[in-house]
């Protein structure tokens, strides 16, 4: 017997609590596989964490609107992002909701607008992305979704979506295997890249929830470094010495421009997400590593009040990260 097919937003809910337990059940594992950009054995712990707050957010809206229904779990997301992959993340979640506004169901048409919407935004935040991890994964689901018959020719019904859905895991699926060949710190380790396998676990979920499906449980078997016998890889990596800053700041185009100037010279892993317009300019979420945090606090303040602050040791192990407070004097 085929399962119903429900692409609306409760489907969606469905989806984000899914994709939670899903990267609950996944985080430690990923953690020992997370060597890239930084080997700090916390990317299952910040995607999981970024999730609950977007699921939570979901949960608690009413709205058949399922663009509204994302935008509102992105947003939530974006304000407790945690990490360079919880950003990624929640960035995907907003830029995703943009093409499906006003629609009460999801279709092949309409994944394939808002996957691709999601993969240009994403590579679009980072200050110097690179092929090989989630944003690999992110683009070779949104290409291989739009060269299905049903985005191609308009097709909205539930056949074409569920063979949509089907080839956008699969697709997510290599593009995660050939992540170990394209950073040369992956090769080395022979590992996957963790954010990219959090991704594909993220996008079964979505499969799963729309089809009336379960999670596929062998859909991570044989890919290097995550067989749960296997050491962790990033224990073995050298340590970054530095911090993680990440905050919420209100800034014109033309100050975030300024300020992203300023932090590529200060650090690494620059992140720049408009959440939502302000007056004449928006909020933004901002991510960096840098050696030191009281660099990046003064370029902050130079150009806007900083609020939300968190800064986390870089070197410190995922599961004992340490946060210090706004008002820690740095």
């Amino acid at each position: 017997m085929q399962n119903k097919i429900t692409a609306n937003a409760q489907a969606l809910k469905r989806w984000l609590s899914n994709a939670e337990v899903s990267l609950g059940n996944h985080s430690d594992r990923l953690n020992a596989i997370n060597i890239f950009p930084v080997a700090d054995g916390d990317t299952g712990t910040n995607l999981y964490r970024t999730l609950c707050a977007a699921a939570e957010a979901a949960e608690s809206l009413e709205t058949t609107d399922i663009g509204e229904l994302l935008g509102t779990a992105g947003r939530a997301a974006m304000e407790q992002a945690r990490g360079n992959s919880g950003t990624l993340l929640s960035v995907f979640l907003t830029s995703m909701s943009e093409p499906l506004h006003g629609h009460t169901r999801l279709s092949a048409p309409l994944l394939a607008a808002a996957l691709q919407r999601a993969q240009l935004r994403s590579w679009s935040v980072l200050s110097d992305p690179v092929p090989g991890t989630m944003l690999s994964v992110l683009e070779e689901a949104a290409h291989i979704v739009s060269e299905q018959d049903g985005a191609k020719s308009g097709d909205d019904s539930n056949v074409a979506l569920a063979e949509s859905l089907r080839a956008m895991v699969t697709g997510a699926l290599a593009a995660v295997v050939r992540t170990e060949q394209q950073l040369d710190e992956l090769a080395a380790a022979r590992v996957v890249d963790a954010g990219g396998v959090g991704f594909l676990l993220i996008l079964d979920a979505l499969r799963a929830a729309a089809l009336g499906e379960e999670l596929q449980e062998e859909l991570l078997d044989g890919l290097h470094g995550y067989d749960v016998q296997a050491p962790h890889i990033h224990s073995e990596q050298p340590q970054m010495e530095g911090v993680e800053v990440m905050c919420t700041i209100t800034l014109s185009p033309l100050d975030a421009a300024t300020l992203r100037l300023q932090l590529d010279e200060l650090g690494e892993s620059v992140i720049m997400s408009a959440v939502e317009p302000v007056g004449e300019g928006y909020r933004w979420r901002v991510h960096v590593h840098t050696p030191d945090a009281g660099s990046a606090l003064d370029a902050l303040r130079s150009v806007g009040e900083p609020t939300n602050v968190t800064i986390t040791e870089l070197s410190a192990d995922g599961h004992e990260t340490r946060e210090i407070p706004e008002t820690h004097e740095v």
